[in-house]
């Protein structure tokens, strides 16, 4: 067993951290206080290759995997964490057309969104039912060859961003949920004022309404009524990014805390000499590196296994444990830095309201604990 990056992961690493530092971290308190991501960021990370770094070559990724892509999102949030909470959003909806898609959704939809040209969203919750796809309300009833759908989706990240939306609605045919990919602003489909997140700002979310949006029956992803399989899989997939993300924030809330230590001067000398710091600095790095590779085994995982109920397991136990230390991370840093640490002109003010997100999205940890149970248990 190694715990050893290969050359070509380490060259992704190296230059996904070059282009965060050099292009997102001069404006990531602009982004944050904006709550606005430039849309030329999107079309640069398309140019690196990195916006579909896991997905084959031939439908416009990198083919470099799901550990790559950990490496880039983790590299991303170091500088802002909604940067990389925007480009994991685009690859939860492609994973799901990447996994479910046939040949010919594929080579429509993953390309330019690997580009950067388009990005990829991602639809289940709803306003009433939460993420209980038993409870489902969003419906879609057969009318010849298209799908007519109707309901209201709730927190949807990049909804005013031209591109695909994997889509779920109970069908009138098997009466249980199933999955379809919408192209986003086509007649019928219309949004909210965006919500205002408190983290992980730059990206926008809001509530999608569909009335009789119509849609070719070619666009039904996976099987008839297997809409949970979809979703089951695509959050899997998805919380690579959440652990990752939340792992970048903290990596830099580490840094942050260093160097505020030997910075602060306290009776003469940095406060990085005084026991209690050095015990917090310590503390802080161990929650770091467990999480990292919790978060890197995850990707690893992704990569190479085959079931899919244990891969759910993982998942949901990695992002349980990840999200809940970095707010335990944040918290510490906050504290190390005192009355600094709530300040805005803080970096580590803003990573502890990014890390709250990370507990939230992607399935609350109360509900990645019963999943951990529930496949342990049966």
């Amino acid at each position: 067993m190694e715990f050893k990056l290969s050359k070509e992961q380490e060259l992704i690493q190296k230059a996904a951290r070059e282009y965060a530092e050099k292009r997102i971290e001069p404006i990531a308190f602009q982004i944050d206080r904006d709550n606005e991501i430039p849309r030329e960021i999107y079309l640069e990370l398309g140019e690196l290759e990195l916006m579909g770094i896991p997905f084959a070559e031939e439908y416009g990724g990198a083919g470099a995997g799901y550990m790559s892509y950990a490496l880039v999102a983790e590299q991303l949030a170091r500088c802002s964490s909604g940067v990389s909470l925007a480009f994991s959003v685009n690859m939860l909806g492609l994973g799901a057309i990447n996994i479910f898609g046939t040949p010919e959704q594929k080579k429509q939809w993953l390309p330019p969104c690997c580009a950067g040209k388009k990005v990829a969203s991602f639809a289940f919750t709803e306003p009433a039912t939460g993420s209980d796809p038993k409870m489902i309300t969003t419906t879609a009833k057969r009318d010849g060859d298209e799908y007519v759908i109707n309901g209201t989706k709730r927190f949807i990240s990049a909804a005013d961003m031209e591109g695909p939306m994997v889509v779920f609605a109970t069908d009138d045919e098997s009466g249980a949920p199933t999955g379809f990919v919408v192209d986003k602003f086509c007649p019928g489909y219309s949004l909210s004022e965006p919500w205002e997140k408190s983290g992980m700002r730059g990206g926008h979310t809001y509530d999608v309404y569909f009335k009789d949006v119509r849609v070719p029956a070619a666009n039904l992803i996976g099987e008839k009524g297997k809409g949970y399989p979809i979703l089951q899989a695509g959050i899997s997939y998805g919380k690579i990014g959440v652990s990752s993300t939340s792992l970048g924030g903290i990596q830099r809330a580490l840094e942050e805390s260093i160097k505020y230590a030997k910075e602060k001067i306290h009776r003469d000398k940095p406060i990085a000499k005084f026991p209690t710091i050095q015990r917090m600095v310590a503390d802080i790095a161990i929650k770091v590196e467990a999480a990292r590779w919790m978060t890197y085994r995850l990707a690893y995982l992704a990569d190479n296994m085959k079931n899919s109920v244990l891969f759910a397991k993982e998942s949901a136990l990695t992002k349980t444990f990840v999200t809940e230390t970095a707010v335990d991370v944040a918290r510490l840093a906050v504290q190390l830095h005192g009355s600094y640490g709530v300040m805005k002109d803080y970096v580590v003010e803003r990573i502890y309201r990014d890390v709250v997100i990370g507990e939230i999205v992607e399935g609350v940890n109360d509900m990645q604990r019963m999943i951990v149970a529930a496949i342990l248990l049966r």
